[in-house]
């Protein structure tokens, strides 16, 4: 199983590679979306983040007010650790799970896509790994034209991750979203063909199809030392 790493940075547009590698057949196990489902009210991450920030950060319904609390931990690096030492060990699990159901169904090629790769030292895990990177005059003009914030807060958003260059830096794969989405779509084509290369023997060993014929092997090998015997 070839497990490939995709991350960046706020405003670098990497959600739309990652909608790229979906219209492609390729599964995605994205972070974000783990990430609301352990903040779900009642869940293990609700009790500890509502605990650490008060119920001043919950909706009428209990529901954790998202923006409210990504105000918060963006503007303090303090709380913003907090926060990601809270959930980052149900956030992992549910990934580990994700990809768990996907190797079950067979799949040979997933993505793992996580804003916080190598934060969170998940990248041990992936190979190869893509990082989608901007400019820094790109990211934010971005960011500022996307969500209507300030330029204040949209550099706050920004400097609160590991900048893109160093990312880049980190990178078996770098997708250059300068220009426009007809050339990022052409780029994604190169990006593709890497991606789905055949599995390396390792890969294959590591996936469902390779622990059946492993399987099968270790039980005719049983087979035939018995009858040699």
């Amino acid at each position: 199983m070839r497990i490939v790493g995709l991350t960046g940075g706020i405003g670098s547009g990497k959600s739309t590679v990652s909608n790229l590698f979906k219209a492609h057949g390729i599964p995605v196990v994205d972070a974000d979306v783990v990430a609301r489902d352990v903040l779900k009210k009642g869940t293990g991450g609700w009790k500890k983040v509502v605990a650490a920030f008060g119920e001043d950060i919950l909706l009428p319904d209990g529901e954790v007010d998202r923006p409210k609390l990504g105000r918060i931990v963006f503007s303090d690096p303090q709380k913003r650790q907090i926060l990601n030492r809270f959930l980052a060990p149900y956030i992992s699990s549910g990934i580990l799970l994700e990809v768990l159901k996907l190797w079950m169904k067979g799949c040979k090629i997933i993505v793992l896509d996580v804003p916080l790769l190598f934060e969170t030292k998940m990248d041990r895990w992936t190979n190869p790994i893509v990082v989608v990177w901007v400019d820094p005059e790109t990211q934010l003009h971005r960011l500022m034209a996307r969500d209507g914030t300030t330029e204040e807060d949209s550099k706050s958003r920004i400097n609160s991750q590991m900048s893109l260059d160093l990312k880049r830096t980190k990178a078996d794969i770098l997708i250059d979203n300068t220009g426009s989405l007809a050339d990022l779509n052409e780029n994604f084509q190169k990006v593709l063909v890497q991606v789905t290369r055949p599995l390396t023997w390792t890969e294959f060993a590591l996936s469902r199809q390779g622990a059946i014929v492993a399987s099968i092997s270790i039980f005719l090998g049983i087979i035939i030392c018995r009858k040699c015997l």
